[in-house]
C-alpha cells in the first residue's frame, strides 16, 4: 500500500512537530508545561498516523468485464435517482473511506470543471447543487458519464489528476477529495443500476451498473 502525495504536507510536519514536542518535554523538564507538551506532541503523532491511514492508496485488482460500470469511489450509497434524463448514484465518503476516485468506464475526458460553492454537510439535500465541486465529464463508447467530487462540511479541497483529452481505462485514478465528502456518478438513462442505498461500494471493484 502506498500513500497519496497529497497526504505528505499533513503527515510530515505533524509527525516532526509531535516528536520534537515529546522529546523536548521528556529531556527538558519545565513543570507544569511538560505534561501539556507531551499531550500536544502525542496528539500530533496520532494525527500524523491517522493521515497515513486516510491518504492510503491500496493496490486493487480492477474488475474487468464487458458492459459494466464501476464505482468511482469507496463509500456508502446514499441515493439512486433519475434527473434530467440521467441516472445518478450519490455516495457518501466517511473519513475512514479511501478517498481517491477512479474512472467508471473506458473513455476520453471531455471536460474537467471546477465549481466554487458552499461546504454543506453531505446529507443536506442541496449539497450536490451548492457545494464546491469538480465535475469530470467522460465520453464512453455508449454515452456520456460524469463524476462529481463534492466538498462537504469537513472536506475542503477537491483534487483533479486528469485533464481534457486524457484517455482513460475503467479504474484509472482521476483525483481525490481531502477528508469526508460525497461523490455523484451520472450515467446514461439506459444504464441498469445494480446497487441500492445503504450498500458499501469500492472504487474500481464494485459493479454499480450495467450498460
Amino acid at each position: 500500500m502506498s500513500i497519496l502525495k497529497e497526504g505528505y504536507p499533513f503527515i510530515i510536519p505533524a509527525f516532526i512537530a509531535g516528536v520534537l514536542l515529546v522529546v523536548v518535554s521528556v529531556f527538558i523538564v519545565f513543570p507544569p508545561g511538560n505534561i501539556a507538551c507531551i499531550s500536544a506532541g502525542s496528539l500530533l503523532i496520532i494525527f500524523a498516523f491517522f493521515c497515513v491511514f486516510f491518504f492510503r492508496d491500496p493496490k486493487i485488482q480492477v474488475t474487468q468485464s464487458e458492459g459494466i460500470i464501476l464505482s468511482p469511489c469507496n463509500g456508502t450509497v446514499m441515493e439512486v435517482t433519475e434527473e434530467g434524463g440521467e441516472r445518478i448514484i450519490r455516495v457518501f465518503l466517511s473519513i475512514f473511506s479511501v478517498h481517491l476516485q477512479r474512472s467508471p468506464v473506458d473513455g476520453t475526458v471531455v471536460d474537467v470543471k471546477h465549481q466554487n460553492g458552499k461546504f454543506l454537510a453531505a446529507w443536506d439535500p442541496k449539497a450536490h447543487i451548492e457545494n464546491e465541486q469538480n465535475i469530470f465529464t467522460i465520453q464512453g463508447s455508449d454515452g456520456v458519464y460524469a463524476v462529481r467530487q463534492i466538498a462537504g462540511l469537513v472536506a475542503r479541497r477537491c483534487v483533479s489528476w486528469v485533464k481534457k483529452g486524457d484517455v482513460l481505462k475503467a479504474g484509472d485514478k482521476i483525483g481525490m477529495i481531502k477528508f469526508s465528502s460525497q461523490v455523484d456518478l451520472h450515467l446514461p438513462k439506459k444504464a441498469v443500476i445494480t446497487v441500492k442505498p445503504g450498500e458499501k461500494i469500492r472504487a474500481g471493484i464494485t459493479v454499480v451498473a450495467a450498460k
